[in-house]
């Protein structure tokens, strides 16, 4: 049985990736100077690259089938809209990424300069995915997007932040 919503589980994937696939690129490059032959661990950053973009495209994906039901928890879709457009960017830099990585498996120069490029795509793959996942949280625990999930009362998480600060009986000035 999936969970509802799916989303916040797929997302962890491209998070991850998105600090894995750099890491492999890098790692790749400094073993293809030390051997002859850099194909077998360049297949490794190809591959992880392709996990990257289907995970991406999945998160993506996922989103947009709870949007409407998130957006009515809202009280304002420019949180939400944000989000999507950095969401669409990194799954942009993730294809771009991808396709590098891919022309780094041509032989001699082309490859050479392939992987070198790949490598540069994969590291502005960590800025965009923290901007993605931000803009996330921000949906989350500022916005209150998770109450679209959740039974009970639709208060926003800092009414709820500030209703149990008030209830608790302490005092903000103690002498």
């Amino acid at each position: 049985m999936l969970p509802d919503p799916i989303h916040p589980l797929i997302v962890h994937f491209p998070v991850v990736l998105a600090i894995l696939v750099p890491l492999a690129a890098l790692w790749a490059l400094v073993a293809a100077r030390r051997a002859p032959s850099s194909r077998p661990a360049w297949l490794a950053v190809v591959a992880l690259a392709a996990v990257l973009v289907g995970s991406t495209w999945l998160a993506v994906e996922t989103g947009e089938n709870e949007e409407e039901r998130v957006e009515e928890v809202l009280n304002s879709e420019a949180p939400l809209s944000r989000h999507e457009e950095r969401a669409d960017q990194f799954l942009a830099i993730t294809v771009v990424a991808l396709a590098l990585s891919l022309a780094g498996l041509a032989p001699g120069r082309v490859g050479g300069i392939g992987r070198a490029a790949a490598t540069v795509a994969t590291l502005v793959l960590i800025p965009a995915g923290i901007r993605v996942g931000h803009s996330g949280g921000e949906l989350v625990y500022v916005h209150g997007a998770a109450q679209a999930y959740t039974t009970g009362s639709p208060t926003t998480p800092r009414a709820v932040a500030s209703e149990d600060r008030e209830g608790s009986g302490r005092t903000e000035d103690r002498h």
